[in-house]
């Protein structure tokens, strides 16, 4: 995104779900230094310690506000609310998620899938729906938080993957609908983000889930050791350097409908992109589970 950044966007009104910790947190403050009115909704408002405490370090003010998007009602009535105390909406930045890692698909059940849908790609589609309006009358933005898990699949994390690609999907779709309207959409790639609780398996979360895994236990336990072993030297970035990536998009002219945040996500999509039978990944993600690794590109 090299062209000049939209004015100003002081008076300009961000909503963005999910701010309690990571991505979220820091998108809110970022974008309220930016000078957007943000309004940063979480499930339970009594967990804005965190946000508030980062916001008052940067010299910034927040508007707190309840938003379960799993509850039609609540997606409503804050957007409703919104709108009488701002008049408009300008931008919506879809963060809120849900990670697991779950034994594969034959020892999880249905009502596990259900619930990382619910939140990772019903939640994201209700509260789109919900902002568009307000969106085509501002002629605004709306940014989805996706991730390489949207593009390449990881094995262990079905659920996550088949939300995350669905969002993918949904919102390149959208896309060239809302854009005919006036919303400019993009996705937003990061890969691993340390700096959240997403991908961290604690010792007792290994036990208990491994020993719940059936038949797939020693897969599972390679898959672990990958995760544990890496060394994410290339992978990883803090959760500030997405955030300031959500906001160079939110401000750029003509913002590129996926966005990855550095070099690695980039790699991944380019990858997964230029694989049409689907075999480098599959072969890629053998080596996630201590099998023979391939020396694929993106390994």
């Amino acid at each position: 995104m090299t062209d000049d950044p939209l004015p100003d966007p002081t008076g300009r009104v961000l909503l963005i779900t999910g701010t309690s910790s990571g991505i979220g947190l820091a998108t809110a403050v970022a974008a309220a230094r930016a000078g957007y009115t943000t309004v940063a909704t979480m499930r339970e408002p009594a967990r804005a310690g965190a946000l508030r405490a980062a916001a008052g370090a940067a010299g910034v003010a927040v508007d707190v506000r309840r938003l379960d998007v799993t509850d039609h009602g609540s997606v409503t009535a804050c957007l409703e609310a919104v709108q009488r105390t701002y008049g408009r909406l300008d931008a919506l930045v879809n963060n809120a998620g849900v990670s697991n890692c779950d034994p594969t698909l034959e020892m999880s059940t249905d009502a596990a899938l259900r619930a990382n849908l619910e939140v990772n790609f019903f939640g994201v589609a209700a509260v789109s729906r919900a902002a568009l309006p307000l969106l085509r009358a501002a002629g605004g933005r709306l940014v989805t938080v996706g991730s390489v898990h949207g593009v390449v699949g990881q094995p262990f994390n079905e659920a996550y993957c088949a939300a995350k690609f669905a969002v993918e999907g949904f919102m390149e779709a959208l896309a060239p609908v809302a854009a005919a309207h006036g919303v400019r959409v993009s996705v937003v790639v990061p890969g691993f983000v340390p700096d959240t609780a997403f991908g961290v398996f604690p010792d007792i979360d290994r036990t208990t889930i491994q020993a719940a895994s059936g038949p797939y236990a020693p897969t599972f336990a390679g898959y672990l050791d990958w995760v544990g072993g890496q060394g994410w030297e290339s992978a990883g970035q803090p959760a500030g350097e997405v955030a300031e990536v959500v906001v160079r998009t939110l401000r750029a002219p003509r913002p590129p409908f996926r966005v990855p945040t550095n070099a690695w996500a980039a790699d991944h999509l380019a990858a997964k992109l230029a694989d049409p039978d689907g075999s480098a990944v599959q072969n890629l993600a053998r080596t996630w589970l201590g099998q023979p690794a391939t020396g694929h590109p993106l390994s």
